[in-house]
């Protein structure tokens, strides 16, 4: 059975799709997020690595409505805007997962919602 997961703490959905799923009570799909800050629900900078650090503490706290935690994620998906981002993201990135970091892809997309310079999805395991 999939249990829908939603926190106030990250921006709602604005489609057809849910901050999160956790299915079978050991998983759990985090959405992509864009680096909306729930509280403004205005990007919370206009720079890669405060978007990407907006972006990664959504996913961070819709993890935590469920009872999940950065280090149980197993793999993320980054999309971006343009891919020469990738340095400035990757260095905010390394500061959500140390240790065992998960697995990666990371994609240039033609755009992103709202026009935003970067989103990021994430699967986690218990």
């Amino acid at each position: 059975m999939n249990k829908q997961i939603a926190t106030p703490k990250a921006p709602g959905a604005i489609g057809p799709y849910s901050q999160a799923i956790e299915a079978s009570g050991k998983t759990i799909y985090v959405s992509g997020q864009l680096p909306v800050d729930p509280a403004t629900g205005e990007f919370a900078g206009v720079d890669i690595a405060a978007q990407t650090r907006q972006s990664l503490t959504n996913v961070k706290n819709i993890l935590e409505a469920a009872g999940y935690t950065l280090e149980d994620v197993a793999k993320t998906t980054v999309l971006l805007s343009d891919i020469a981002n990738f340095g400035p993201m990757n260095e905010v990135y390394g500061t959500f997962f140390t240790g065992v970091c998960p697995a990666r892809a990371c994609f240039q997309v033609a755009a992103l919602p709202k026009g935003a310079l970067v989103e990021i999805e994430a699967f986690a395991c218990k």
